[in-house]
């Protein structure tokens, strides 16, 4: 039995479209090794030549396959079967900052609400539009679905735009794009300074209030201009720091961190040092997980809820709605303040 053959026999099946036909056609020749990976499928014109339908047709069907990721399309030379993995509905490309934990949280969360039937193939590009660059070129057309956590660079739109906005995510980092894209992000300023001033008691018991924020990082600038104007519009003693120097941790200080590159070394000293956290030492973070309930009777965080962004993003996948969503920031007031 040839493919054709394979497509043929559907059409006994009246609820088949022409599109499901081929699509079902195909799919169950790559299950019967009718065609095999590696193997070149008919171009556009001999499906019209042999079948009879539509080349929009044939095209659609073709570009459902690529979605799904059983099948490459290569420049001037046509169509080829790339994988024989056809239970998978879509083949999803997640590109994300790192692998740090509150990161893991929102992974997981996407691949229990996406199920086994998506393919999630991970990427991290770690602030490096280079890297991401290199990354894009290889997948580039390979998968149906980008979810992509951007690099706040002006650089990176023109490579963003160049995907369909049906098949493209913005998640955590916000990057402004043509109105028919979705995202599920984050905003920083506005909710930082919000919750600083919830946390104003607190706060006005240390004698100095220190952020550690490196600018050439991945560090949102929101949260330093949240900071600096909190400082001076509430006349807080304050000061930013890029690095953390061992052992010079000192009593009556509030440090404020962004990311965890010096959290878990600012607390070995608290410790080696025999401070109380939450009376001699404050204690505030950015992206909450569960070590952060735990250690010194629980950190107080400012925190974007990434289970719930997974979710969020696996429902946009599923739905193939337009999504357009800030997500809020929670404050987890613990006994580190």
């Amino acid at each position: 039995m040839t493919l054709f053959d394979k497509i043929i026999s559907l059409r006994n099946i009246n609820t088949f479209s022409k599109h499901e036909q081929l699509v079902n056609g195909i799919i169950q020749a790559i299950d019967e090794a009718i065609v095999k990976r590696g193997d070149k499928l008919p171009s556009i014109n001999q499906m019209v030549s042999q079948l009879g339908f539509a080349r929009q047709t044939i095209v659609k069907a073709y570009e459902e396959l690529k979605d799904r990721g059983l099948v490459e399309s290569k420049k001037l030379k046509g169509y080829f079967v790339v994988s024989n993995e056809t239970k998978v509905v879509l083949k999803v490309a997640l590109i994300m900052f790192s692998f740090q934990r509150f990161q893991q949280d929102f992974y997981d969360s996407f691949r229990k609400g996406l199920g086994k039937k998506y393919q999630i193939d991970v990427f991290f590009h770690h602030n490096n539009l280079e890297i991401f660059n290199s990354i894009f070129q290889n997948i580039q057309g390979k998968y149906g679905m980008y979810v992509i956590a951007p690099i706040q660079d002006p650089g990176l739109r023109q490579v963003l735009a160049s995907i369909p906005p049906s098949n493209l995510l913005i998640i955590d980092r916000y990057i402004e794009l043509d109105n028919s894209y979705s995202y599920i992000s984050q905003e920083f300023e506005e909710s930082t300074y919000s919750k600083l001033i919830e946390l104003l008691p607190e706060i006005t018991k240390y004698k100095k209030f220190i952020l550690f924020f490196k600018e050439d990082a991945d560090y949102p600038i929101g949260i330093l201009n949240a900071f600096n104007r909190f400082c001076k519009d509430y006349e807080i003693e304050s000061s930013v720091v890029s690095k953390y120097k061992s052992q010079s941790i000192k009593k009556g200080n509030l440090y404020f961190f962004v990311s965890d590159t010096y959290i878990w070394d600012v607390l070995k000293d608290v410790r080696n040092s025999e401070y109380i956290v939450g009376k001699e030492i404050g204690i505030l973070s950015h992206n909450d997980h569960v070590v952060k309930e735990i250690v010194f009777g629980g950190i107080t965080t400012i925190s974007t809820d990434f289970k719930e962004m997974g979710k969020k993003a696996a429902a946009h996948i599923k739905n193939q709605e337009e999504t357009k969503i800030i997500m809020p920031s929670n404050l987890i007031k613990r006994n580190s303040l």
